[in-house]
């Protein structure tokens, strides 16, 4: 067993991951410190939230004692509502599909967490994400997929900068998740048996349409549903409720199948249209991180992931400045989604990722200057 003098704050969460990172940690030597955050949760409905509930924070004091640990919970309900909840409730009221992850991991798990840990005189901030680290030659440090594809987080993690992945720890990225599971059982954990949760953590019950009708109801407004043409087919519940290559629960009839293929909210219309015209083979995206801290000198070949569930897309990523880039796809995509994140992989190696942005309204390529 090898000794750290060096002291970590394990993000804990009162599941498997976060918990076995927790243990690995404190059985390679380090002085572990065990912080929960306490999220944002809709008034009246805290009990249904999908993170942060009772039983989780009970959990999580239960692994820290049993290992030995300190255990602190930290409030950081005001800046996840006008941090996180806020970028979602916009993203959707925009038109695009807002991905709060990736927000939330910069901007609360990195940000204030990381913040708080280094306050503790801290030298690590580790996480329970399926993820890898490593540096290059010039020590420059690189995001890696996780050992376990099925579970990688990298997808979600592609935002961090260099200065936060300095001091970023993901413990458990070696690992496929039936040896985290070993290994918590190994420990005697209480949370072995545990399942995954898969939802956004602030949904209170129900999914994303439910709590956009209580917190949002300006995003649930009805409007028509009309061809490229602008042959209106029907009547929409509002633009929120549905997304790029959607084919079922449209609600209109039709002697082909016909799929999303646009949304304009500046006149509230939902485009749908019939397989031939769902997909495009290039995006833009903005606000791009490149890992290595600058963009590459020039075009790249990488694999191009816009989903965080999507395959894989080979690609031609080009820089446009310090924060744009356009990637040109071999072949076409059917669900290349605006507010969705693109990640940018050379193999294992996670180079960055921006935000996809909003199509132009005409079928023109992408201006790529």
């Amino acid at each position: 067993m090898s000794t750290h003098t060096q002291r970590v704050v394990v993000a804990m969460s009162g599941g498997v991951d976060s918990s076995v990172a927790a243990a690995l940690l404190v059985e390679q030597g380090y002085e572990v410190i065990g912080i929960m955050l306490r999220l944002w949760s809709e008034p009246g409905l805290e009990a249904f939230n999908r993170c942060c509930t009772p039983e989780s924070m009970a959990l999580a004091r239960r692994v820290a004692a049993h290992l030995g640990i300190p255990f602190y919970a930290l409030d950081v309900r005001g800046v996840f509502r006008e941090t996180i909840v806020q970028f979602f409730i916009d993203g959707y009221a925009q038109g695009i599909t807002p991905n709060p992850c990736g927000q939330c991991n910069r901007h609360i798990r990195f940000g204030s967490l990381l913040q708080y840990a280094l306050s503790l005189e801290a030298d690590f901030l580790a996480t329970g994400h399926y993820a890898r680290l490593r540096q290059d030659q010039q020590g420059r440090y690189q995001l890696l997929r996780a050992t376990d594809r099925s579970k990688d987080q990298s997808y979600v993690l592609s935002v961090l900068n260099q200065a936060q992945l300095a001091r970023a720890l993901f413990p458990i990225g070696e690992f496929p998740k039936s040896e985290v599971r070993a290994l918590a059982a190994r420990f005697g954990l209480p949370v072995a048996q545990r399942s995954d949760s898969q939802d956004l953590c602030f949904l209170a019950g129900g999914d994303y349409r439910d709590f956009l009708r209580r917190n949002a109801p300006h995003t649930a407004v009805p409007g028509p549903i009309q061809t490229r043409s602008g042959k209106v087919l029907g009547e929409h519940q509002g633009l929120a409720f549905y997304t790029i290559g959607q084919r079922k629960g449209l609600g209109i009839a039709a002697t082909q199948p016909l799929y999303v293929l646009d949304k304009d909210p500046h006149t509230n219309t939902l485009i749908v249209g019939s397989r031939d015209e769902l997909g495009r083979d290039e995006l833009l995206a903005s606000g791009v991180n490149w890992i290595a801290g600058q963009p590459p000198p020039g075009p790249v070949r990488a694999q191009v992931k816009i989903r965080y569930r999507a395959r894989e897309a080979w690609g031609t990523v080009t820089p446009l400045g310090p924060d744009k880039a356009h990637v040109q796809f071999d072949a076409p995509l059917r669900d290349i989604t605006p507010g969705q994140l693109a990640v940018f992989y050379d193999g294992e190696v996670v180079l960055g990722s921006g935000t996809i942005m909003m199509p132009p309204r005409n079928e023109a390529p992408l201006d790529k200057a």
